[in-house]
């Protein structure tokens, strides 16, 4: 899937910090026509892409790639990690020495992700740049809630220093290549069992409401067999995993007008009361619905607490 931004021509990328504690939802598969750079701060996060996973800790630097689709899968509980994007119209002011060329091609293992393990005085460095950056920018609760669903609601990243945004995060792309350049490539790809991997597509298609007995069929193995592979590779429960997509889908249904109570999004989602679907927010966030509801830029609605 091509995910739109939707950044504003002021714009030469967006940065935003991302914590686990705040930000559930799971990404659908997708690439975008931006250059997205990771680093992870603490704890560890998971993608999945061309059928390969790839688990990444604390002080590492990937890059995703235009033409490389990945998914989020899984990240741990004290997981928090900057997420920089940058334009295309951007690296290719920016990039002019030979160096640089790297950033403007497509990377030469496509099912592979670029990726480095910082060492302690670089990461330090490049932390600090990149919390610079974040002053001016929207609420991290703003951010962390919104960011993911940007390519299909109305949200749009705002910094009050545009001009200073660009110049930092101009300097930050050169030297993270150049860091990059320098270190080591990690080499942390396992492939996926066939059944893991075609449950991955089957929930990600909007299957998360079926029975794990069925999706299990689906994928040509028994319950427990998908359930144990699925828990071993992407490092997450397979019921906790579709119950976090059913999270997600919630966020995008409550936002829709028609839907004109929290129930109406609950059942929408896939939950099979509102009982379920409170205690699954609940474990999430580690609190009800309404506390992270009302924030939301919408009129009041029957929350059933």
């Amino acid at each position: 899937m091509l995910a739109d931004l939707k950044l504003g021509k002021e714009y030469d990328g967006l940065l935003y910090l991302a914590e686990a504690t705040r930000n559930l939802q799971q990404i659908e598969s997708h690439h975008h026509v931006e250059l997205e750079l990771n680093l992870v701060v603490q704890g560890a996060v998971t993608y999945v892409m061309n059928g390969r996973r790839f688990a990444f800790s604390s002080r590492t630097l990937l890059w995703l790639f235009p033409q490389q689709e990945h998914q989020l899968v899984a990240r741990s509980e004290d997981a928090r990690f900057y997420v920089v994007a940058f334009k295309p119209s951007l690296i290719r002011r920016s990039c002019h020495a030979p160096a640089y060329e790297g950033l403007k091609h497509k990377p030469r293992e496509q099912d592979n992700i670029l990726s480095t393990v910082l060492d302690p005085t670089s990461f330090d460095l490049i932390s600090k740049i990149m919390n610079s950056l974040m002053q001016g920018s929207l609420d991290s609760d703003v951010l962390n809630r919104e960011a993911g669903f940007g390519p299909a609601s109305g949200f749009r990243f705002e910094h009050h220093n545009p001009d200073a945004l660009n110049a930092g995060i101009h300097y930050l792309l050169l030297l993270c290549w150049d860091l990059q350049l320098k270190g080591n490539i990690t080499r942390n790809a396992v492939a996926l069992h066939p059944a893991v991997h075609r449950a991955l597509k089957l929930l990600s298609e909007g299957n998360a409401e079926q029975d794990a007995a069925s999706l299990a069929r689906a994928c040509g193995v028994s319950k427990s067999y998908l359930s144990r592979m699925f828990h071993q590779q992407i490092g997450v429960a397979l019921n906790q995993y579709r119950n976090t997509l059913r999270l997600a889908r919630f966020f995008e249904e409550y936002r829709q007008p028609e839907k004109t109570t929290i129930a109406d999004a609950v059942y929408a989602a896939g939950f099979g009361s509102y009982a379920q679907f409170y205690k699954v927010f609940a474990q999430a966030y580690g609190h009800g619905p309404r506390k992270c509801l009302t924030r939301l830029a919408r009129a009041p609605r029957e929350t059933g607490e």
